[in-house]
């Protein structure tokens, strides 16, 4: 009996000096995540259908981790600063919301760890109106993603990454609209060749910009996906640094974009969402990602995918399921018990969405 215990002494002492085995860098369980996105990108009052800097602003996190949590989700999107270029989030060097009555991400944050939820924050990289007023000359001025990934730029937006990061504890952020001006969707239309995007030229080419007339379009693809890497290399770089289970997470409204094709985006970031939303894009990007990448796929009024399909063939793929849509009473939407409470075919659009989330998230039959 003496010489058992002492085996069994020797073996647990063993046992403890053997190195513990890595954590995962974020945490994650291998179960696809439930998301939703209350969006406050869009709205009266704003250049380009952009929110007026302030609409919302006296948004509750508490109110809103209550919503998400009848919703079903163990995932909450919302926003760092959203496209009007303001932050919400207070005390920083961005300025936040007009108005903003809480410290809205930084409380969200904590609201939903009480709830073991993870809360993310939201930037989009392809447009901006603080920084279009502020930096003319280095924007074109126009709807959609309309900022060249200038190193000024790029310097801006690390800056805003990491403070975000460090001041609300975020586990995550959406980046959105990661593609050049005018880009994304296919055929891609000509640079202008700003100035600035001449001094891009030398900085990612290794030579003098050569005049309009004398780059190719095969020149061109190289130098969009090229600007596309060097801005992720920086996002990567800052987040990683600031929190390094901090996880990134990439909207893509069209996911085979030549911009994208090849590029060390789709291989490093950590989630990649088909914006479209259609089961054969999601599952092709199976093959155009990091083997460590969660998949996600979207339900959206925009999008016009029909729930009752997509929803089963996220599951049975074991893809993640994420919707979004502007407030419409206040800063929410209605309560969850009002989409629950009506049958779905009394439904259509950004509601029947919802009602179908709800149920899935909540383990409620489709019905």
């Amino acid at each position: 009996m003496r010489t058992h215990t002492l085996f069994l002494s020797l073996l647990a002492t063993a046992i403890c000096a053997l190195p513990l085995p890595a954590p995962r860098a974020a945490a994650e369980p291998d179960k696809p995540v439930k998301a939703f996105c209350i969006d406050f990108n869009w709205g009266p009052g704003g250049r380009h259908g952009f929110a007026r800097p302030g609409l919302w602003a006296d948004a509750n996190p508490k109110e809103h981790v209550d919503w998400y949590a009848a919703l079903g989700c163990d995932v909450i999107q919302s926003f760092a600063v959203s496209c009007n270029g303001y932050a919400w989030y207070k005390n920083g060097a961005v300025p936040e919301q007009p108005g903003l009555k809480h410290d809205f991400l930084t409380e969200l944050v904590k609201e939903g760890r009480k709830r073991n939820m993870k809360v993310f924050g939201y930037f989009c990289i392809g447009a901006n109106n603080r920084w279009e007023k502020n930096h003319p000359d280095l924007c074109y001025r126009t709807n959609g993603q309309q900022i060249p990934l200038t190193t000024e730029y790029l310097d801006y937006l690390c800056a805003a990454i990491e403070e975000a990061v460090k001041k609300t504890d975020m586990d995550g952020f959406m980046i959105d609209w990661l593609y050049n001006p005018g880009g994304g969707r296919d055929p891609l239309p000509t640079f202008r060749w700003l100035p600035c995007e001449q001094k891009m030229y030398r900085e990612l080419m290794g030579v003098d910009f050569p005049g309009k007339d004398k780059v190719s379009r095969k020149t061109e693809i190289v130098f969009r996906r090229r600007a596309i890497d060097r801005a992720w290399k920086r996002i990567r770089e800052t987040t990683k640094r600031a929190k390094p289970t901090c996880i990134v997470w990439l909207s893509a409204y069209d996911i085979n974009s030549k911009e994208y094709e090849n590029t060390t985006l789709l291989k490093e970031v950590d989630w990649v969402m088909n914006e479209a939303g259609d089961a054969k894009t999601t599952a092709a990007m199976r093959k155009k990602v990091g083997k460590h990448t969660r998949l996600i796929t979207c339900l959206a009024n925009w999008n016009g995918q029909d729930p009752l399909k997509i929803v089963p063939a996220a599951a049975a793929q074991g893809v993640s399921l994420y919707g979004f849509t502007k407030p419409t009473k206040s800063s929410l939407l209605p309560p969850i018990s009002y989409y629950l409470s009506r049958p779905l075919k009394t439904l259509k659009g950004d509601e029947l969405n919802i009602a179908v989330l709800a149920r899935h998230f909540n383990g409620l039959p489709l019905q």
